[in-house]
């Protein structure tokens, strides 16, 4: 899967895929912060789902895991400072073509599943995810069934 992320991803700084309003570091920041917001839905946030989210941001974006703990740390903050998500959403949206806003569902579905139980609440967070960057139900219910085979798998 991380490979398949990695080449999905590794384009997404090239001047033609390179949105007026968002650039690369702030795409990957939206991203962290979309993981870390679901990750903290049930007020915790553990070792495990951090290591995931670092771990997801190292294969999907090539970044080394000092600078996957530091962009962990920036998105936390800003989450803490955030009310709402819909900057965070408008930068995958318009920053991300539609397979790579699949990935992202696909990566939070597995934060959401890194602690080994899946919350209501992170659960209801992914839904309305898939609304505001525009990724069908089909889409996001078949990456949870991708991630969920892998678990079963591991």
């Amino acid at each position: 899967m991380f490979q398949r992320l990695k080449q999905l991803l590794a384009n997404l700084d090239t001047p033609a895929a390179r949105p007026r309003s968002h650039n690369f570091e702030e795409r990957q920041l939206a991203a962290a912060a979309l993981m870390v917001e679901a990750a903290t839905l049930d007020a915790e946030f553990d070792q495990t789902e951090r290591q995931r989210i670092e771990a997801l941001l190292q294969a999907s974006f090539q970044l080394g895991p000092d600078d996957a703990r530091q962009l962990v740390e920036l998105a936390q903050a800003k989450v803490a400072d955030s009310v709402e998500w819909h900057g965070f959403t408008q930068a995958i949206k318009a920053g991300f073509g539609p397979e790579e806003r699949v990935a992202l569902i696909e990566m939070l579905w597995e934060v959401a599943y890194a602690d080994g139980v899946l919350h209501d609440y992170e659960a209801s967070l992914i839904r309305r995810i898939n609304g505001l960057v525009y990724v069908s139900d089909r889409d996001s219910g078949e990456a949870r069934k991708r991630v969920l085979a892998r678990l079963q798998q591991g």
